[in-house]
């Protein structure tokens, strides 16, 4: 047996100043995370340092956090909850970067490692900096920027505002979309809006100070049983504090009361008890303040001459491709020229387009006359596809392309990206970029379309492991779109399992998923069905603990039947387990996502589905990924005697495993949109691998 993996820590906690003192003196360079206790450090960025740390490997790269109020060095540092990251060499202060800024925060720290190893080996000297942003005050009015995914909301500081929740009974009867309306008649301004799901670790931070009330167990079950709404509300200028008026909207905590003293507020409306009483609120400024920093923990202070500039400008997402002729040789040069425009690569993928993809995605070019030599270039090898994210981007990406013709983008812009890599023999551009907003989220659509999976973590490991398995998830990227604790009934059970009936190990399978509460999940990201599996792991505990060691199953399978954790094997089975599970549902293009209670009545089988709900064409070679109809019928979730692996089967009914295993190129070429390629054998019939 492989002994387990000794886990490293990432970033070196700092709790009093001695401790700081003995930072400073570390040789090398150390990127430090000041934060407060009530905001905690910037979580954001963990997955980047772990990346850059993994990748550099460099002894000579320090982490560290460290808490404001505890390290005397810090005092200038307290009350402000804007992630800010110090970079420290030879004890001296030699860069800063303020907010969850991963490009800018990637670049200066491969930069100032770079100066830094100069210092150390070359005898170059140091440049230190002084904190330019901790001006004591500026004249002009302050405001508050709060980075909500794509778009920056901006809030004066003369202008208060509260934490609004709608907590997940009312969601789940839902009653959300309804109690949005009446905010909003009310007079609110809902300056940002997100659902999320709260662990069970998260509730018990956020409502630490009811710790000591009688119903706070029941209250943190409930606050991590399904998502949530989380709003910032305010009102507009000149009004009253918005966190009283609120309060007074919502009616009184005790449901009963409300109904009684307020029967026209939101919690006599939705509530049903006290606990389950729909809706909350910030008690005052000091509260509402650290649930911002909970909830949104990504805000600046500016000035009053930036605010119209937040206000003018839009994060935008396009459409960026490298193609085929200079992507071996050039791409890191590009990739340079992008990052140096400060554009942020939000997402990217490598693939081989075929001639039907190409005519689908140039559908209104195929009448040109360059048609032919362009279908010829983007075939001819593999694409990078690119999302890039920056304010304007799509005018700004296209400005850095320079014109569409190579010969008047050498004579009119000869500094532009098409210029500057033009192919000689080749009368086309080498580099795509999206016309309007409006294109670039079609043609991304084309290229990143998320994906989605059902996972279940399952009855033996769901107590002890629950919260540390959901932060896993969360760092592995994934957006938990619908989460429910259930316990199957064994007839659930049994059709839950049904593609596996018969088989010598199904009563056990049985058995053990009806033996007490699973927690079900929708995992909502680009690649979902793929990548929940590879952050699971094997099947088999031991083969996961030599393969895949930092693997979920690694950590926490028993053996192969007790696995810990379920994913779907394809998108078809997934969409088919989480209707199971979830009913039937909505799910948004950002994760976001509507359901109603699971019946099986209402359960489709594959071979029955309409040819209209299948996934759209993927980017992948359609004479790989077609099945035939025959085929398609025997790849449903009936269980063949095929050589075909099943996740949750005992070792000795594991057999033709190498028969049974899906080629890994042809699997990585595929789109995320589409089903798992399903393989084919010789005769006509499917195998494929089933994740239980």
């Amino acid at each position: 047996m492989a002994g387990k993996k000794k886990e490293i820590t990432l970033q070196t906690a700092i709790l009093n100043q001695e401790q700081w003192d003995v930072m400073l003196a570390v040789t090398g360079l150390n990127v430090v995370d000041v934060y407060q206790a009530w905001c905690g450090p910037c979580k954001a960025v963990i997955s980047l340092l772990r990346k850059i740390k993994n990748e550099l490997g460099d002894d000579r790269l320090h982490f560290a956090v460290a808490e404001a109020d505890l390290v005397e060095s810090l005092q200038k540092y307290r009350g402000r909850c804007e992630p800010t990251f110090l970079f420290y060499g030879g004890g001296q202060l030699v860069a800063v970067v303020r907010g969850a800024n991963a490009p800018l925060l990637q670049k200066s720290i491969l930069e100032q490692l770079g100066a830094e190893k100069r210092v150390l080996e070359e005898g170059a000297e140091r440049k230190v900096v002084k904190d330019e942003g901790l001006a004591e005050e500026v004249e002009e009015e302050e405001v508050m920027v709060l980075e909500d995914n794509e778009e920056e909301i901006v809030v004066t500081a003369h202008k208060s505002y509260t934490v609004a929740i709608i907590k997940p009974d009312a969601v789940a009867h839902g009653k959300a979309d309804e109690i949005i309306m009446k905010i909003q008649e009310a007079g609110f301004e809902i300056l940002s809006h997100e659902e999320q799901a709260l662990t069970e670790e998260e509730a018990r931070d956020f409502y630490q100070h009811k710790v000591e009330e009688p119903h706070f167990e029941e209250l943190i079950h409930f606050m991590s049983s399904g998502p949530c709404h989380v709003l910032i509300l305010s009102r507009s200028e000149g009004t009253e504090d918005v966190i009283p008026l609120w309060r007074e909207f919502i009616g009184p905590t005790d449901v009963e009361v409300a109904k009684q003293e307020k029967p026209e507020s939101l919690r006599a409306l939705y509530g049903t008890e006290h606990v389950f009483n729909a809706v909350h609120g910030s008690d005052d400024k000091d509260q509402a303040s650290r649930e911002l920093a909970f909830f949104f923990p990504h805000f600046a202070a500016s000035s009053e001459a930036q605010r119209q500039l937040h206000q003018d400008e839009r994060v935008q997402n396009t459409l960026a491709l490298i193609r085929p002729d200079i992507l071996k040789e050039k791409k890191d040069d590009i990739l340079k020229k992008i990052a140096e425009a400060g554009f942020m690569i939000a997402l990217q993928k490598e693939v081989v387009l075929t001639e039907k993809q190409v005519n689908k995605f140039y559908s209104e070019h195929t009448q040109e006359e360059y048609f032919p030599a362009l279908l010829q270039n983007m075939t001819s090898g593999p694409v990078l596809a690119l999302a890039l994210a920056s304010t304007d981007a799509v005018e700004r990406w296209r400005k850095l392309l320079g014109p569409k013709d190579v010969n008047q983008a050498k004579e009119e812009s000869p500094e532009s990206l098409r210029a500057q890599f033009a192919v000689e023999t080749v009368p086309i551009n080498q580099l795509h970029g999206s016309g309007t907003p409006q294109e670039a989220e079609k043609e991304l659509k084309f290229f990143f379309s998320m994906e989605h999976t059902l996972a279940a973590v399952k009855p033996d490991v769901l107590e002890e492991h629950r919260a540390e398995i959901i932060k896993k998830i969360e760092e592995a990227g994934f957006v938990i779109s619908q989460m429910d604790e259930k316990t199957l009934s064994r007839e659930m059970a049994e059709e839950f399992y049904k593609e596996h009936k018969g088989k010598p190990f199904f009563d056990q399978l049985v058995d053990y998923m009806s033996e007490g509460p699973s927690l079900m999940m929708i995992l909502s990201k680009e690649n979902a069905v793929q990548e929940w599996r590879d952050l699971m792991g094997p099947t088999d505990p031991e083969e996961a603990k030599q393969t895949a060691p930092d693997s979920l199953r690694a950590k926490f399978a028993k053996n192969i039947l007790q696995n810990a954790l379920h994913g779907s094997s394809d998108q078809i089975q997934a969409m088919e387990k989480i209707q199971f599970v979830f009913g039937d549902i909505n799910i948004g293009a950002d994760g976001s996502v509507q359901g109603i209670e699971p019946d099986l009545e209402k359960v489709v089988s594959p071979e029955s589905r309409d040819e209209s709900e299948a996934p759209v064409d993927s980017l992948t070679d359609s004479s790989q990924s077609t099945v035939n109809e025959s085929s398609q019928k025997s790849l449903s979730h009936e269980s063949t005697e095929m050589e075909k692996v099943d996740d949750d089967a005992p070792v000795d009914s594991l057999t033709g495993s190498s028969q049974s295993t899906v080629n890994e190129s042809s699997q990585k070429s595929l789109s995320h949109e589409s089903t798992e390629k399903e393989k084919v054998d010789g005769d006509g019939n499917g195998s494929r691998r089933d994740s239980l």
